[in-house]
């Protein structure tokens, strides 16, 4: 079981930092708190690719009016597994959230999730995809971990590229478009080929804002794409990708080309 920071009492003073997993703070009294509201980057799946990566969480504490805001610190945690406590795979913020008050009893917090792609990666390609959300409140005897607060996505990012030519062309002659899909590999920390998957071969008119979808065709076993179209009118070409469950969609610029 893979577990990256927790929430631990350093020094006297509380702080998000100790590799350990939850049920190591089980024992003493837990802050009497309950989380709502919990949204990881605005709602939006966390798409990471080859470097270091960090994504806002906000959240609602609210406790006891016989507890202290200052007794306790809180932080967003995200999980795979049955339960936030027995989880197969962790991942919790390394520094705890700070809190405002809405009222006597109320605390609007917001935190960050890291996530690094390197030497020593925080990620892996099995990772890619649906995970839990939770938190954690801790005091000076004990803690309180809450899972089911929702779910989330970390996405392999993807790259894709488009090149039409010639350009310019002449009206009725065959236009040839290029281009490679590639993913964040998180395992071997560069970008991949991502083969044998559907994309589109899209043209937006140059006096329009809409692209139309032309063709689809595949990429390659190395990402490669090519595919031939007949000129028109001037306008833009791109690929288009719809993505997948672990990695997200995306687009190409648009390349103009100029039909004489």
């Amino acid at each position: 079981m893979r577990i990256r920071a927790t929430v631990a009492a350093v020094s006297g003073a509380l702080a998000l930092s100790a590799f350990i997993a939850p049920a190591a703070h089980a024992a003493g009294s837990a802050p009497n708190v309950t989380f709502s509201n919990v949204k990881v980057n605005k709602g939006s799946s966390m798409v990471v690719g080859t470097a270091k990566a960090s994504f806002a969480v906000t959240y609602t504490v609210t406790h006891p009016s016989s507890l202290k805001a200052s007794d306790f610190v809180t932080g967003p945690a995200i999980y795979r597994g049955t339960s936030v406590t027995k989880p197969s795979d962790l991942f919790v913020s390394d520094d705890p959230g700070t809190c405002t008050a809405a009222s006597t009893t109320v605390l609007n917090c917001k935190a960050t999730l890291v996530f690094t792609v390197n030497g020593d990666s925080d990620l892996t390609n099995s990772e890619a995809g649906s995970w839990n959300v939770a938190a954690i409140a801790v005091g000076q005897s004990g803690s309180k971990w809450v899972g089911g607060l929702g779910t989330t996505k970390i996405l392999r990012a993807t790259k894709l590229t488009v090149n039409a030519t010639p350009e310019p062309v002449k009206k009725g002659k065959t236009v040839t478009v290029t281009g490679s899909l590639t993913r964040a590999n998180w395992d071997t920390h560069k970008y991949g080929a991502f083969g044998s998957q559907s994309v589109k071969l899209q043209f937006r008119k140059k006096s329009s804002t809409t692209y139309t979808t032309l063709k689809t065709i595949k990429t390659s076993s190395t990402g490669a794409l090519k595919t031939t179209t007949t000129a028109t009118v001037d306008g833009y070409y791109r690929y288009s990708f719809a993505g997948t469950s672990t990695t997200p969609a995306v687009s190409a610029t648009g390349d103009y080309v100029d039909v004489q």
